[in-house]
């Protein structure tokens, strides 16, 4: 799918009654990017959410654009956009099911008294028009309906197959000035869709949007599929695939449908992850009873040992910049967490509560440490700092493992597994105060998800 294109000197030929356009693009500023965010994440969490009003957008003439209406995307953007803000957790939206129409004036015009009386402190509005050679122009504003001011301006032209994405971008730019966090809407997941028996799973890459749409498989499920991650770009899809006894690590492109092979071995090969340049792959590779961490070209190549304990050590990830590593390792006499340096040198266990820890992965933002913890029967996922210190649990179920980082680094997926003989898997997500969590609808069961960056 191709980025999002804002070309401003197209929306002020073609809306006419809207002057000053340019500014469409604009959004008021948030806070500085050093501004402490750890206090923030706690003190957001209220049982009195933002109340926030999102009619359909309008739209000047009903017009079919590749077989879609305008009318009809108004309403399923504002539904887009609802669902957003509602699942961040900071926020109780009124999508348009439980609001009146608006009309194509009132989007710069709202009638703020209206919306007061419905408690709502904010109102989304929002046009759709036809563009010029069959695209699609999407506007989007955000108002303090007490204020009575624009607090967000954002414009799309956009091909219609990217509606989606318009309705992910708004929601990005209303969440962004009203909590002053990073955006994290617009982006895409990769995950394992499983089907089939408990003993015998056909595992297949799939990607789809952070929340659920626009899903597709990425492999046909011949040979097995685990491990995938995003490269830092988001052209590419790295991930391990079993087929014939052989396995090998391949880079899938999304947008050629094609895919290399960066290595391959008649060894348990597994965790492949990117380098913050996507230069490098980060790699776990048992031989002789011994399992060790690599890191090989994305080109290929000669991969480079990083590990040399006795035991089962296992790829984590990358520091947001790229010096360090984070891993787990056995060589203790149970699975806990270490960080080294990128040539493996000065490696360190940071992990020393209670069970076992697995799965770790470094934050974003560089704060914090995602990771699993084995004790007691179940599967916790957890966070703690880079020198292990902080340590706060986020979910209390039988059995989650594998978190991935949100690109704002405020919430982590991961997936759940239901006890029994059937062992159904399914994607999940929490936030950093452990409250919101929620469940991801997939076609099929699904685990190991890999959160990729925001798209341009």
């Amino acid at each position: 799918m191709q980025a999002l294109l804002v070309r401003i000197s197209l929306f002020a030929s073609a809306l006419g009654a809207i002057s000053a356009f340019s500014a469409l693009a604009q959004t008021p500023p948030a806070p500085p990017a050093d501004t402490p965010r750890t206090a923030e994440v706690v003190a957001e969490v209220s049982n009195e959410r933002t109340v926030i009003a999102v009619p359909s957008f309008a739209t000047s003439s009903v017009q079919t654009v590749a077989g879609l209406r305008t009318d009809s995307l108004g309403r399923q953007i504002a539904e887009v956009i609802s669902a957003n803000l509602e699942r961040s957790g900071l926020y109780q939206p009124i999508g348009p099911g439980g609001v009146r129409a608006i009309t194509r004036a009132e989007v710069q015009a709202p009638r703020f008294a209206d919306w007061q009386a419905r408690n709502a402190e904010n109102v989304v509005h929002g046009f759709v028009d036809a563009g010029s050679n069959g695209s699609l122009i999407v506007g989007c504003y955000l108002y303090d309906t007490a204020l009575g001011s624009e607090l967000v301006r954002k414009g799309f032209e956009i091909q219609p197959a990217d509606w989606r994405r318009a309705a992910h971008k708004c929601a990005d730019a209303i969440y962004s000035r009203l909590s002053g966090e990073a955006p994290f809407f617009d982006s895409r997941i990769a995950y394992i869709a499983e089907s089939g028996p408990k003993g015998n799973r056909i595992k297949r890459l799939a990607i789809m949007d952070s929340d659920g749409g626009n899903h597709r498989f990425i492999t046909n499920g011949q040979a097995l599929a685990i491990s995938p991650r995003f490269s830092p770009d988001y052209k590419k899809i790295v991930y391990v695939s079993y087929l014939n006894n052989r396995v090998r690590v391949f880079i899938y492109d999304v947008a050629a449908g094609t895919q290399k092979l960066v290595t391959e071995s008649g060894n348990a090969t597994f965790a492949p992850r990117w380098s913050p340049d996507g230069k490098q792959i980060l790699y776990s590779m048992a031989v002789g009873g011994n399992t060790d961490i690599y890191r090989i070209s994305a080109d290929g190549g000669t991969p480079v040992r990083l590990t040399t304990a006795p035991g089962i050590d296992v790829g984590g990830s990358f520091s947001p910049d790229g010096r360090k590593i984070v891993f787990e390792s056995d060589r203790s006499g149970s699975q806990q967490i270490y960080t080294m340096n990128i040539d493996g040198s000065d490696q360190r266990r940071i992990s020393f509560g209670g069970g076992r820890y697995a799965t770790p992965e470094w934050s974003p933002r560089g704060d914090l440490i995602a990771f699993t913890r084995m004790g007691g029967g179940e599967f916790r996922i957890g966070v703690m700092t880079p020198t292990g210190g902080g340590v706060r649990m986020l979910t209390n179920s039988w059995q989650d493992e594998a978190p991935t980082w949100s690109p704002n680094g405020r919430v982590l997926q991961f997936f759940r597994t239901t006890p029994g003989r059937e062992g159904k898997s399914s994607i999940w997500q929490v936030d950093l105060t452990g409250v919101n969590l929620r469940r991801l609808p997939t076609p099929q069961d699904g685990s190991d998800p890999s959160w990729g960056p925001v798209l341009p």
